[in-house]
């Protein structure tokens, strides 16, 4: 069970939708994680590739800097299991490309910009978590 952070959840959506209307503003591109990871690798042409880069690197980074401000690594609710977490990203992956767009995609730009595809593709996804997430806690 994880603990209720307000504050902190309410600074991290602000970041993320401040990130996402950034990129938008600069790149003129919606900021979808799954998007931004795939054009990272070829065959996509090098165009903004560096912005791409620096996006990725960004989100890898927010650990280390939360670890360097704080003094203690951020708190890990993840499976340590290998299997389930191949498992959970294949099925992400494949869920990205069937949705046209992940969670941050579709959840933070999506909705904002009232896109048919995202207010269909939101609540779906929703759902399979909160199934997955009762499957798992209550029958495995």
């Amino acid at each position: 069970m994880s603990d209720f952070t307000p504050v902190s959840s309410l600074l991290g959506g602000m970041a993320i939708g401040l990130s996402a209307v950034l990129l938008l503003a600069a790149e003129g591109r919606i900021a979808g994680v799954s998007g931004i990871v795939s054009r990272l690798l070829p065959p996509w042409p090098a165009a903004a590739r560096a912005c791409r880069i620096a996006f990725v690197a960004g989100l890898l980074a927010a650990p280390l800097v939360w670890w360097l401000a704080t003094g203690a690594p951020p708190a890990q609710t993840v499976s340590g299991d290998l299997a389930v977490m191949a498992l959970a990203g294949l099925a992400v992956g494949i869920g990205t490309v069937v949705g046209s767009g992940c969670t941050s995609g579709h959840g933070v730009c999506g909705l904002a910009l009232l896109s048919p595809r995202s207010l269909v593709a939101t609540p779906v996804f929703m759902a399979v978590a909160v199934a997955t997430v009762f499957l798992v806690r209550h029958l495995a």
